[in-house]
């Protein structure tokens, strides 16, 4: 793989990752709830692919929990 495409992939999971932070900060201050905030990261692919796509779409997901402070 190029570095350019590492370097686009690093860019776009730093950029997520700095706002997905302040959204759920900002999130768990103006909410209340006895337990945690139960979250679910996705990843998947939209590109348009025309009459060619791939055998397999790209698709991630994660779940998991954050306790409040």
């Amino acid at each position: 793989m190029e570095s350019t495409s590492r370097d686009d992939i690093r860019k776009l999971l730093k950029a997520f990752g700095v706002k997905a932070d302040e959204l759920i900060v900002t999130h768990l201050a103006r909410t209340t709830s006895a337990g945690p905030l139960r979250l679910a990261v996705i990843l998947e692919d939209r590109t348009d692919y025309g009459a060619k796509p791939p055998a397999e779409r790209l698709r991630l997901e994660i779940e998991g929990e954050i306790r409040r402070p």
